[in-house]
């Protein structure tokens, strides 16, 4: 816990006892201090968004390179949570992205982040891809970071303690937000979608598991692991992705 405390005292900007009971209490130190970096930009986090990932950050840099070789595409983050892919991504590409979630508290804390950044996000609240269409929205790329977690699954007590459940867990064995996304991507004319969970490995679980999935003709992809530029306090403390549902 030393490693903990040392990266409190750094970041921390209230009482630093109250920091540490905190932290005694098994809370995350990214919701202790109140922001957490990504992609070289400090967002907002609390208890009404996911944590940003260490892999969420390699999701962003293939998006980029595909995005550079379009002309201006239009970009769509569904399930946004802190804003983090859509802000990184609009601020890389100098690019307007939509960002989506369904979690009324999750969109406030997008939406300070995108004013704190001066990102070109513009926020939708709705489920899945449902305010694109309904606003008729046609896209190049869209990227998710959706639930995977089956509901049954036990998972890390950090993380089940703490995070919002409905950022962690989908029905039907985990698939549930990956099949909606590809049984409707079809209306918004999507070119490429990009996916993000914690390995390859949990990818090519539901490649095998999703017929939806198999009979996609849209390019789909997903990342691992990748850097930060603040320092986590320790691996021990660093935000993990969930365990994979099938192991």
């Amino acid at each position: 816990m030393e490693k903990e405390i040392e990266y409190l005292k750094k970041y921390y900007k209230g009482d630093i006892k109250d920091a540490i009971k905190r932290l005694q209490n098994n809370e995350p130190v990214q919701y202790i201090v109140g922001d957490v970096d990504f992609y070289g930009y400090t967002l907002d986090v609390d208890k009404n968004v996911l944590i940003p990932r260490r892999e969420t950050e390699e999701l962003v840099e293939y998006v980029i390179k595909y995005a550079k070789r379009l002309n201006k595409p239009s970009i769509i983050d569904v399930g946004t949570g802190t804003g983090a892919i859509a802000i990184a991504l609009s601020k890389e590409l100098n690019l307007p992205v939509y960002a989506s979630d369904i979690s009324p508290k999750a969109i406030e804390v997008a939406r300070k982040n995108v004013e704190k950044t001066d990102s070109k996000v513009s926020l939708l609240l709705g489920d899945m891809l449902k305010p694109y269409i309904d606003k008729n929205i046609k896209v190049d790329i869209l990227v998710s970071n959706p639930p995977y977690i089956r509901e049954d699954e036990k998972i890390e007590k950090i993380v089940k303690d703490n995070e919002p459940e409905i950022a962690l867990y989908a029905p039907n064995n985990g698939l549930f937000y990956y099949e909606e996304i590809l049984k409707k991507y079809g209306n918004l004319f999507v070119s490429v979608v990009y996916f993000i969970s914690n390995c390859f490995k949990f990818i090519r679980s539901i490649r095998k598991r999703s017929t939806l999935w198999q009979k996609s003709t849209t390019r789909t992809t997903a990342t691992s692991a990748c850097s930060r530029t603040r320092p986590w306090p320790s691996s021990a403390m660093a935000p993990q992705a969930p365990p994979l549902p099938w192991t």
